[in-house]
């Protein structure tokens, strides 16, 4: 039986898996990729991807963390005005239900940050990234 290249990559990651019950050492996975017969250069170029990508992934949820946290807080500030609002107007003229007004339109406001806050992919998404990465200290 022949496999492809994707084939034995999955066939490679499972049994690997299976294997695996610790942690595996940068010496163990040269020694494996040369058994494969993956040169050092490709490994090492591997690696720095690898390591690219995790740096990549944890600015992303420390990044959608910040939103969250911010979104939230506009949340809190929602509810505690809006809730003093219609006590408010409930208390000094309830007849009229004035505070209907800021409610809706702070509401909509609300509504469209949250839509953008849980929005995790797309051009806008990714500009609002890039510029809070800018903010970042370099290293």
């Amino acid at each position: 039986m022949t496999y492809n290249s994707d084939e034995m990559q999955q066939i490679l990651q499972i049994a690997f898996a299976r294997k695996q019950q610790g942690e595996v050492s940068r010496e163990q996975i040269i020694e494996i990729a040369s058994e494969l017969g993956v040169s050092s250069a490709s490994l090492q170029a591997a690696e720095q991807e690898w390591l690219r990508q995790e740096v990549e992934a944890k600015k992303r949820q420390m990044f959608n963390a910040q939103r969250r946290r911010e979104f939230k807080s506009h949340l809190v500030s929602f509810v505690a005005v809006n809730g003093f609002l219609v006590a408010l107007n409930l208390f000094t003229s309830p007849s009229y239900f004035w505070s209907v007004f800021p409610l809706l339109a702070w509401g909509l406001g609300l509504f469209l940050h949250g839509m953008k806050v849980y929005q995790t992919k797309g051009e806008s998404y990714e500009h609002d990234f890039q510029e809070w990465c800018k903010g970042l200290p370099k290293k």
